[in-house]
């Protein structure tokens, strides 16, 4: 009997469906954000970059519902969007105004960080097209009735851009859970999210409202607390971050809860420098926890979007009615192999990710 009971693909015209903001980044490279004279450019954002992952490494059919700016940028990251693979056919085109004052494309400026020094995000996305979604502004009735979606997945990040973003995370999921769609969650607490409308506490009432439609809750050890309040003990305490005791313990409390999750995962990571960091994860499942491979001095050149592509690796196994703990490994092999190449998403093949499963060595292929 599978984990989780999916949609047949028969009957579904996608296999994901993410709903969230998808920004521009602009990436200095080995230069510093407030110095450099030149940026390289990509597309990212939390919820995208799973589904975007699941069509580009997993090969599953995707789509992304967001919003975008009808104007040459906004052009110019649907051409971006071209090349990830991701179906564009649920995206909100907004009217531009003349000067961004109604709506805009989100920026994220990151620094990959190397060495003592940390990487460094800087977002400029206020009154962006994406943040401005609210309840009836997409027919989830279509979408998950009609057209049918076999999961979807969403996250704390699109939920904390505005007043209106977690009412809509709330109408698509009562709709996706209706028609028996699998509904994913990354819980992705960011302090520069919501530090200005009720910080923790306001983190805290969102989650912990959308949490029971959640059927796969993932988020690190951050994440459970400040966004749903399950405190990870010890770690003040000089507790190794990488012990999964005390993340065991946290995962309990929330399946105690919300006894609707039926699986959790969160990722463990150790960042002993910017560019060597210790790497796990761990997955509950059918009442047992289950740890993926642990890689030491794991060796990073850009770790924005590991965590995303550790989701999409988690999700496409669970997709395809593997076991938990292949699940926890294909999730964790993809984060790592994800976090070696610049950019947000994936540029790896499901062959290299079960390569990294099976240890394969760096020695080149020829």
């Amino acid at each position: 009997m599978s984990l989780l009971n999916l949609r047949p693909e028969r009957e579904c015209k996608y296999d994901i469906l993410s709903l969230g903001e998808i920004m521009l980044r602009l990436d200095p490279g080995e230069e510093r954000i407030h110095t450099t004279r030149r940026f390289k450019l990509w597309e990212g954002g939390g919820e995208y970059n799973v589904a975007r992952g699941l069509k580009r490494c997993f090969g599953k059919r995707a789509a992304a519902a967001t919003a975008i700016v009808d104007n040459p940028v906004g052009r110019l990251l649907e051409d971006l969007l071209y090349q990830g693979g991701v179906s564009l056919e649920y995206v909100k085109w907004v009217p531009f105004d003349g000067i961004g004052r109604k709506s805009r494309i989100g920026l994220n400026f990151t620094e990959r960080g190397f060495g003592l020094r940390a990487a460094v995000g800087c977002s400029d996305r206020a009154n962006s097209a994406a943040s401005q979604i609210k309840k009836g502004d997409f027919d989830w009735e279509k979408i998950f009735g009609k057209d049918g979606i076999r999961w979807f997945h969403t996250g704390g990040i699109f939920a904390a851009l505005s007043d209106t973003t977690a009412g809509a995370v709330i109408e698509s999921m009562t709709v996706a859970k209706k028609y028996g769609t699998v509904i994913s969650y990354d819980l992705n607490y960011r302090h520069s999210l919501w530090k200005d409308i009720g910080g923790k506490k306001k983190a805290m009432e969102v989650n912990r409202t959308i949490a029971p439609l959640v059927d796969v809750m993932i988020g690190n050890e951050e994440d459970f607390s400040a966004a749903l309040g399950f405190e990870v003990e010890g770690l003040d305490e000089g507790c190794s971050k990488l012990d999964p005791t005390n993340f065991k313990k946290m995962i309990t409390n929330a399946v105690k809860t919300f006894p609707n999750f039926k699986v959790v995962a969160t990722t463990l990571r150790n960042a002993k420098t910017a560019t060597k960091n210790d790497w796990g994860a761990i997955a509950y499942a059918d009442g047992k926890f289950y740890n993926a491979q642990l890689r030491e001095d794991l060796e990073i050149l850009d770790r924005i979007g590991g965590g995303d592509s550790f989701a999409s690796g988690l999700i496409y196994a669970l997709m395809e009615g593997k076991s938990p703990q292949q699940a926890v490994e294909y999730g964790a092999a993809h984060g790592a192999f994800a976090m070696t190449t610049p950019g947000d998403t994936t540029t790896a093949s499901a062959k290299e990710v079960e390569r990294v499963m099976k240890g394969g060595t760096a020695r080149i292929a020829r």
